[in-house]
C-alpha cells in the first residue's frame, strides 16, 4: 500500500496522585487547556477534556508517530511540572502512576 491511513482515536484516564481531589474548579480549565495545548503540539488534536478533582479524561486523536505510552507519559510530566511551576495547589502536584486507554469510534 503505498499510503497509509489511520484514525484512531483515544480515550485516556489518569489519576491524580492517591486519588487526591486537587485540581477544583478554579484551575481545571487552565490544566485542560495546558494539556490540551501540549497533545496539539505532539499531533494529536483533542476533542474534549473533562475530569473530576481527582482524575481527568481525555478524548484525541493518536499520531501516526507516536505510541499511547509516550503521549501520556509526556502529558502527565509537562502538565505536572506546569501545574507546580505556576502554584496551582497549595501542596506538590503528582499523577499517579499508570494509565487506561481506550480506542474508540
Amino acid at each position: 500500500m503505498p499510503h497509509s491511513f489511520n484514525k484512531i482515536w483515544i480515550h485516556a484516564i489518569w489519576a491524580t496522585k492517591e486519588r487526591m481531589p486537587l485540581m477544583h474548579q478554579s484551575i481545571e480549565q487552565k490544566i485542560y487547556q495546558f494539556i490540551s495545548a501540549q497533545l496539539g503540539e505532539q499531533g494529536c488534536p483533542v476533542r474534549i477534556i473533562n475530569g473530576m478533582p481527582d482524575h481527568i479524561h481525555c478524548l484525541f486523536l493518536l499520531s501516526p508517530q507516536k505510541s499511547i505510552a509516550d503521549v501520556i507519559k509526556q502529558i502527565k510530566g509537562s502538565s505536572s511540572h506546569y501545574i507546580n511551576q505556576n502554584n496551582l495547589i497549595d501542596d506538590k502536584f503528582a499523577w499517579q502512576t499508570g494509565y487506561a486507554a481506550y480506542s474508540v469510534s
